[in-house]
């Protein structure tokens, strides 16, 4: 099935047990609700099957690689067993490597560690930070944000042909916006990237949770993306693809189990043979915990299907969609229109409301998390807003009192454990605040907004 192209199954399943899904919280009008959580795109909660398979591992628990004791044998085959289950998750090739790091952040650091040098690096600035940052020690060019799917592989051309062919080059682009939710056509830019001698690394944190992703079928040379925004826990991440640059690199982190063989030379120094495994860059104890979880993500949600897992999120992107259209005062971000395919991540803003504002009496009042800011995509919420940059504050926190213009968004994002309970509270909460006003009083605390007590 086609990340981009997926025939929509209509039969659609129900959520994935998820921790929390009955966890309630307070809300300042009095009583308690049941806790909406709709802010998947920063962490999704975990998947139950996800935390019960920890729970029964951790008893086992042991160190990894060289250890003789049976636990530290158990723990070593659990670790490259998760290796492989995620390798299949990813559509790996036969010699890829996958390295498990902390987080997507700490992949493409990694990466941006990797590259030969001399590497021209093409970043669209419509990026999250985790792909947009690393690269500022490489000869890095940032491009425009592009408004259709075909401008961005035009963009991305043009600039390719303008560098120096003989050169090592790395165009890094993100499967699915985790402002907009909208996919990027990563298949065509892979093939852009690779007709003009250059590589590419997709940041697949907010694409893997909603749609397979193929490292072999999308032609990528590399994908990144981090656990806990695949139902997993926090604290673990994959780095998958080709090993040449990553074997040829010094180690991301100097330590035992990157490390072969270490002499001391006659000069009075140390000589030290790394490996050319991916244990080259996990130097240190590794995060087996946090590796078991991210296989057990995998295979969880290999096995519901992504049929009906795109099925039912697309329901619910329709229904949110169709609830926030219905509200003239709001005004869904988009780079690429209305027609575009996206995942379950949708953000706005609402006339006449300060975002912080909002998204307290979302909280407050209706026990709905949601997301304001600028959500680590500074460049293109700012794109999209039209706002000056000198505008913001700290994190992009509004400095407005509550009632003025918004500086910033809400986001909304939801994915395979969030109940339609949950989307239609939301709708009508949106709907409700902006005909009726909040019902409680709200002050700026510190840079946002939070409810007077």
């Amino acid at each position: 099935m086609s990340v981009f192209t997926a025939a929509i199954d209509r039969s659609v399943c129900a959520p994935l047990p998820v921790l929390g899904r009955d966890v309630t919280v307070p809300l300042v009008t009095g009583g308690e609700v049941g806790y909406a959580a709709l802010d998947y795109a920063a962490s999704a909660p975990a998947l139950q099957r996800v935390w019960d398979d920890v729970a029964a591992y951790a008893p086992y628990y042991g160190s990894v690689h060289r250890g003789a004791g049976y636990l530290s044998q158990l723990s070593t085959d659990l670790f490259e067993n998760a290796r492989k289950t995620v390798a299949a998750f990813l559509g790996c090739r036969a010699d890829d490597q996958v390295v498990f790091t902390r987080s997507t952040t700490d992949s493409l650091n990694l990466l941006a560690r990797a590259v030969p040098a001399g590497c021209r690096v093409f970043v669209f600035e419509t990026e999250h930070h985790a792909s947009l940052l690393p690269w500022q020690d490489a000869d890095v060019t940032y491009l425009d944000a592009p408004r259709t799917p075909r401008q961005a592989v035009e963009t991305l051309e043009r600039a390719l042909a303008d560098r120096d062919p003989h050169g090592p080059a790395l165009v890094c682009v993100t499967g699915a916006s985790n402002v907009t939710g909208e996919l990027w056509p990563v298949r065509e830019l892979a093939a852009a990237a690779h007709a003009h001698g250059a590589r590419i690394v997709l940041d697949a944190a907010q694409l893997a949770p909603h749609h397979p992703v193929s490292v072999a079928d999308l032609d990528v040379d590399w994908v990144a993306f981090s656990g806990h925004k695949l139902y997993a826990p926090f604290g673990s991440g994959v780095l998958a693809g080709r090993a040449d640059w990553l074997r040829a690199a010094e180690p991301y982190l100097a330590g035992g189990g990157a490390s072969r063989k270490v002499t001391r030379r006659e000069d009075g120094g140390v000589a030290v043979e790394w490996h050319e495994t991916a244990a080259r860059h996990e130097a240190g104890s590794p995060n087996v915990i946090g590796a078991y979880a991210i296989a057990s993500a995998c295979k969880a949600l290999t096995e519901a299907g992504w049929d009906a897992l795109v099925a039912r999120e697309q329901h619910l992107v329709a229904r949110v969609r169709e609830g926030l259209a219905e509200v003239p005062e709001v005004r869904v971000l988009s780079l690429f229109g209305d027609d575009a395919p996206r995942v379950g991540v949708i953000s706005f803003v609402v006339e006449g409301w300060n975002s912080s504002h909002f998204a307290a009496a979302l909280s407050a009042e209706y026990g709905i998390g949601v997301r304001d800011g600028l959500f680590c995509a500074h460049p293109l919420v700012r794109t999209l807003l039209g706002s000056d940059p000198q505008s913001q504050g700290e994190c992009g926190a509004p400095e407005a009192a509550p009632g003025e213009k918004s500086l910033n968004a809400i986001r909304v994002s939801f994915g395979a454990g969030t109940p339609d309970e949950h989307v239609e509270r939301f709708v009508g909460a949106v709907r409700e605040l902006v005909s009726d006003g909040a019902k409680w009083r709200y002050r700026t605390e510190e840079g946002r907004c939070v409810p007077a007590v």
